[in-house]
């Protein structure tokens, strides 16, 4: 066993780390961990945090390398955001985190999984404290490329590249952790397009599976504006749902523990004024965290209709490639049918545009339907 195993597909990234873990000279102070969505690069900063940690390099069975992988571990902070930014305050503290020494451990690991969404006050706050490191604090930074951080930051960390892993290698790694039939492992890792995460979700929740196929059908269905219409609220509408679903429990369960903390009566119908204002900050946060994730739930379900366009368009064009969506074979040969291979390629541009839209802060709804109206069906099968 090793802190490695989980990070799968990706043997020049983990030669690389775990040579610094056991090599001083190849060692430095900033790490920058990019990849595409789902490539593994939390995975893999936890995984070299664990390995700096632990006294065996990396064993994967010690109480250093159990703790660090779960973020418990005193000298590990992992920051991972849940808002739309990283604010000047947050990274204010983490600077100031960096000046101590480790408490228990060999290393103080700093691990900050979305860099990209450091606001430019804030990366201005983090500069000082990569360009005058303290001597056995690591900074582990990722995201989902170069150009999504400011060169202040690039510059001053040794870049690390994930590449997508094969949806056998993700297949393979969901059977052995997590228990999954392997044919279900496989079909929901190629509909994850490779995303661990979410295709552990597809192999665990029918639901999501059963919303991924309403997402779907709306492929080559879309026939006048009505239809485009109803498309696109019911695709807000299945994001607004799955949202809902995510925060409803857990935003209740925030607000209570707070409370309780307080010292303050969850069911008292009202609360003294420095506990509202308190109450009124985390639901503030909490509001922010629902956009964002309804935003990327939105952004998913794009990518899900994209790889079913693409899917047509390897088809039509006979391109002897694997589709995203073998198990929708007889749909994917209709969209083929009912369209030339530019319609197809301008219903993927369409799809495009939408989330830069959503990701510009669009209304999504909006988004959606601009995005439908530019695939209503105007072919005939050919």
């Amino acid at each position: 066993m090793s802190v490695w195993d989980d990070v799968i597909d990706q043997p020049t990234v983990v030669t690389t780390l775990d040579r610094a873990v056991r090599d001083q000279t190849a060692m430095t102070h900033g790490w920058l961990l990019t990849g595409p969505p789902g490539s593994g690069r939390s995975t893999a900063a936890r995984a070299f945090a664990a390995a700096l940690e632990c006294p065996r390099d990396g064993c994967g069975e010690c109480h250093e390398c159990r703790t660090a992988l779960d973020g418990s571990h005193a000298d590990v902070e992992i920051v991972a955001t849940s808002g739309l930014s990283i604010p000047v305050r947050q990274a204010r503290e983490l600077a100031l985190l960096a000046q101590a020494r480790p408490s228990v451990g060999a290393w103080r690991v700093i691990v900050i999984e979305d860099v990209d969404r450091l606001t430019e006050r804030a990366a201005d706050a983090l500069l000082k404290a990569l360009e005058e490191p303290v001597s056995r604090t690591v900074w582990v930074l990722c995201a989902p490329s170069l150009e999504d951080v400011i060169i202040t930051i690039r510059s001053r960390s040794r870049h690390v590249r994930l590449r997508t892993p094969s949806p056998e290698a993700v297949a393979e790694l969901l059977t052995r952790r997590n228990g999954i039939d392997p044919q279900l492992a496989l079909d929901s890792a190629r509909a994850a397009q490779s995303h661990v995460g979410l295709a552990l979700r597809l192999a665990r929740d029918d639901g999501a599976r059963e919303r991924r196929r309403e997402t779907l059908r709306f492929a080559g269905g879309i026939h006048n504006l009505g239809d485009a219409m109803t498309a696109a609220a019911t695709l807000a509408s299945i994001a607004g749902d799955e949202t809902s679903a995510a925060s409803g429990e857990r935003d209740g369960a925030e607000r209570t523990r707070l409370l309780e903390q307080l010292g303050a009566d969850p069911a008292a119908r009202t609360q003294p004024p420095h506990i509202r204002s308190q109450v009124a900050a985390l639901e503030k946060e909490q509001k922010t965290r629902a956009t964002r994730f309804g935003r990327d739930v939105v952004d998913r379900a794009l990518v899900d209709l994209l790889s079913l366009y693409r899917d047509a368009l390897m088809v039509r064009s006979g391109a002897p490639v694997d589709l995203v969506n073998a198990d929708l074979g007889d749909q994917v040969r209709d969209v083929a049918q009912t369209h030339t291979a530019e319609q197809l390629l301008l219903a993927m541009d369409a799809i495009g545009v939408a989330r830069e839209r959503i990701e510009a802060a669009v209304p999504p709804l909006l988004a959606l339907e601009s995005m439908a109206i530019s695939l209503q069906v105007k072919g005939v099968r050919v």
